[in-house]
């Protein structure tokens, strides 16, 4: 009896030990042909949010850049960092002000910044990748001329007013022209471009940029075929709070002017306008906090958040 009851407890083992493989054979059945499709492939990712703080997605996000160019996509990563920029300036006791979500940033601000984007945040995620075991380089927008920025100027009702005035940010940019050259040389050597959104204009001045914009702008200038835009938030949201999963850009901009993309939506979206009509082929707004989240969107059917592509 003995006997038998150990011989149907290793029957039962080996029962779900081949039903787990063939279970993860059938993944990899699936995603062979999306493997296919992205081989040799520019994939413009950009990674921000909480999720930046958490070593756990960190680690899994790098696995998954990784994993990307072992299977012959070009990945080229661009990070954002806010929540450590402004951790990093309230532990110098320097103050932060927002208008519009924009930080405004004064010479003191900026060094704080590239020293946070350009310096820790992006050799992190150059060592998280080596790690996982991917070659990547570190640089940011002002190396080999990558980015060229102009100032930025926001806008504000006066209290009491409906009238704008023209308020300055400060050193905070945003992409005048994107020359691809360094990022084109370090694919050509496979290697994994991870970008810091810090740029420079004609005179030398340093300039923030907000991560989203500058990946969709380099997103438009590689032509990529994605550009993959890593969020909080699980992607564009109808009226009834459900999530849309494919749009064109002329049905995201009647979204945006009905009003069911607000807030701090609008941005984004209109990012992933910009980087379709400027030459990618589409952009996906995406909840980067979910495991492996690249490679259910790329590598399976149905994929997950929202993909903007054109008319």
């Amino acid at each position: 009896m003995v006997g038998s009851w150990k011989g149907m407890m290793m029957d039962d083992n080996i029962s779900t030990l081949q039903s787990d493989l063939l279970e993860k054979t059938g993944m990899l059945v699936e995603a062979l042909p999306f493997m296919r499709r992205y081989s040799d492939q520019t994939l413009v990712v950009k990674f921000g949010g909480h999720a930046m703080g958490e070593a756990d997605y960190v680690s899994a996000f790098a696995a998954d850049i990784a994993l990307l160019e072992q299977v012959g996509a070009r990945p080229v990563v661009v990070h954002g960092g806010g929540p450590q920029i402004g951790a990093m300036l309230k532990k110098l006791q320097i103050e932060s002000k927002f208008i519009d979500g924009l930080r405004v940033t004064d010479e003191a601000t900026i060094s704080v910044v590239e020293m946070v984007l350009a310096g820790g945040i992006n050799k992190a995620l150059v060592a998280a990748i080596a790690q996982a075991g991917g070659r990547a380089v570190g640089i940011s927008g002002k190396d080999g001329g990558l980015i060229t920025a102009r100032k930025l100027m926001a806008t504000a009702k006066t209290e009491g007013s409906a009238i704008e005035e023209a308020i300055d940010l400060g050193f905070v940019g945003e992409p005048d022209h994107v020359d691809t050259g360094v990022l084109d040389a370090l694919n050509a050597a496979k290697l994994i471009p991870v970008v810091a959104p810090v740029g420079s204009d004609g005179s030398g001045e340093t300039y923030n940029i907000n991560a989203d914009t500058a990946a969709g702008a380099i997103a438009a200038a590689l032509g990529a075929t994605r550009m993959l835009m890593l969020t909080d938030v699980a992607g564009v949201l109808d009226s009834d709070g459900n999530l849309i999963t494919d749009l064109t850009v002329s049905q995201a901009e009647a979204l945006i002017r009905d009003g069911t993309v607000s807030g701090g939506m609008i941005p984004k979206v209109e990012t992933c306008i910009n980087a379709v009509l400027g030459g990618a082929e589409a952009a996906v707004i995406m909840d980067g906090r979910a495991p492996h989240a690249l490679l259910v969107e790329l590598f399976t059917e149905h994929g997950m958040g929202t993909m903007i592509r054109a008319d």
